[in-house]
């Protein structure tokens, strides 16, 4: 499999730690330059500083929750592929999320193999676009 993630930068939004704690290792290994937050506020202040290539946001967080996230994201970073990962998925909230415009959805739990394709997958529809 080709190697597209030439320090491809990902911020992890997560209120659970484990979820940062298990994802930050792995996709550093692979290369990627991870960033990973507990709270949407203080993420979304470090993505408008010098906005990532991909962000993996939960839904269900306290104060700003996962979708005004992505609409936030997605307003400022349109380019940005934005990847929702929840232990609450309905057929609601997916459509809600696409319709906002995310990349994908995968429901808790995940295999990290699973988000790892996700992830390349989004990478590569980041470089086409650019490509072009």
């Amino acid at each position: 499999m080709m190697s597209t993630n030439q320090s491809t930068r990902i911020l992890v939004l997560d209120d659970e730690p484990i979820v940062c704690k298990r994802l930050q290792p792995v996709l550093e290994k692979k290369g990627y330059v991870v960033e990973t937050f507990f709270e949407s506020e203080t993420a979304l202040k470090r993505f408008l500083e010098n906005p990532f290539d991909i962000v993996i946001t939960d839904l269900k967080m306290k104060g700003m929750d996962g979708m005004q996230f992505l609409t936030e994201v997605k307003q400022h970073s349109p380019a940005t592929e934005v990847i929702v990962i929840t232990g609450f998925a309905t057929m609601e909230t997916a459509k809600e999320s696409f319709r906002k415009g995310v990349f994908d959805f995968l429901a808790k739990p995940f295999k990290l193999g699973e988000i790892q394709e996700v992830i390349e997958k989004a990478e590569m529809k980041r470089k086409q676009a650019i490509d072009k």
